[in-house]
């Protein structure tokens, strides 16, 4: 058992201050089945249907998905999970910290939530499902290994956090990573780190061409989702399209119609975020000297095209729609620009078998993940290269 000694400016949203280290067995039954009462929970109440990535991670949770996980887990290795461990989650993205905390558990670890400081009604509907699934008798197992913590930046909080845990998973940028590792941690302390990532897309230009309306339809929602519902701050959302085939003007016509109809029907501008795009405009007009074209779809879709991808390519980022845009003759075009920085690559139209082959023929250093257009904030035990459940536990070996 560990008692945090420090309590002042932590909040607890779920749990105790004092928190049971026994591990359990990856995949356990009542693992399994308190995440399959959380999404029963989440999908139980009304306001729930208004936030997708709530619904998303409701839908992850749910039975079946929890069984085919656990399928593919099973490799006939006894394990048991680490202890303790410490999720810093990411301040800008309001889900992400469930995700951590359910590969956390599933991996049979007990659990230390930092949940992003920023206001999210997500973050605090989430929480109150996971206390009220824990209410039951049935879970108080679970419930005396899990906290769910608030708190401002603090290196002496995070540091006693970090003292006392056996691995912690780390969400951020850069800097934020660094400064996290400074702190001491236990000798065989493991750390996960998801780090600030580049992402982007491939689209068909024949394929989809050949789209109609309801396919159309179907492909902006899901570039909507990849990109606004988080004004292209996850990690995983793009911010370069590359386009192939043929009559790529054509197929582009098409496809931008179709965003900025999907965009200006579900998507709030706030004035500070269109003032941010224009500014980027104005400062890529100075500093490139690879622009061939701009436009603007009623400041909700800025389009950069660009007429060849620099070394540097990850440093080109948008915000809330805005997007750089290359024409390639083939995807081997654009193996030179790929570094580990690259973590998904989107595609719709591309055979994905030919995608996998780019990436392991070119032996290229990044893109973790290639999932089709919609997907791109679908998160998974397997995330950045890393097998999480794996990672957060230890193989007994007995001969």
């Amino acid at each position: 058992m560990i008692h945090m000694l420090k309590e002042e400016n932590i909040t607890y949203l779920v749990g105790r201050k004092t928190v049971s280290t026994s591990p359990l067995v990856p995949y356990d039954q009542l693992i399994c089945e308190f995440l399959s009462s959380l999404s029963t929970e989440l999908r139980s109440h009304r306001e729930v249907s208004a936030y997708p990535d709530i619904m998303t991670f409701a839908f992850w949770c749910r039975k079946a998905n929890i069984t085919r996980l656990k399928s593919d887990f099973e490799d006939g290795k006894t394990r048991l999970g680490l202890g303790l461990v410490f999720h810093i989650t990411p301040s800008n993205v309001p889900v992400s910290f469930a995700y951590s905390f359910a590969f956390g558990l599933l991996s049979g670890n007990a659990n230390i939530v930092r949940v992003p400081s920023k206001p999210f009604l997500q973050t605090d509907i989430i929480c109150s499902a996971i206390k009220r699934t824990l209410d039951n008798d049935k879970y108080s197992e679970i419930k005396s290994m899990t906290a769910f913590v608030k708190y401002e930046q603090d290196d002496e909080i995070n540091g006693m956090f970090s003292a006392n845990c056996n691995a912690r998973i780390i969400w951020g940028g850069n800097v934020a990573i660094k400064s996290i590792r400074r702190l001491p941690i236990q000798e065989r302390c493991v750390d996960i780190a998801f780090a600030d990532r580049y992402s982007f897309c491939i689209i068909d230009s024949q394929s989809l061409l050949e789209l109609n309306d309801a396919g159309l339809e179907q492909l902006a929602e899901g570039f909507y989702n990849d990109t606004y519902l988080m004004d292209q701050n996850a990690c995983s959302s793009p911010h370069l399209i590359v386009w192939l085939g043929e009559e790529i003007e054509i197929a582009k016509e098409k496809f931008w119609s179709a965003i900025y109809s999907t965009v200006s029907e579900k998507y709030n501008l706030e004035e500070v975020n269109a003032v941010d795009k224009y500014t980027l405009l104005c400062k890529n007009s100075i500093e490139l000297n690879n622009i061939s074209s701009f436009s603007n779809h009623n400041n909700f879709i800025y389009r950069i095209s660009i007429n060849e991808l620099p070394d540097n390519t990850d440093e080109l980022r948008g915000k809330c729609g805005y997007f750089y845009e290359y024409d390639a003759s083939d995807i081997g075009d654009i193996a030179h620009i790929i570094n580990p920085k690259y973590q998904t690559l989107t595609y719709f139209g591309v055979d994905r078998s030919s995608l996998l082959d780019f990436v392991v023929k070119n032996r290229l250093s990044g893109i973790d993940r290639i999932v089709p257009v919609g997907r791109s904030l679908d998160i998974e035990v397997i995330w950045d290269g890393f097998d999480i459940a794996k990672s957060l536990s230890r193989i007994i070996d007995v001969k």
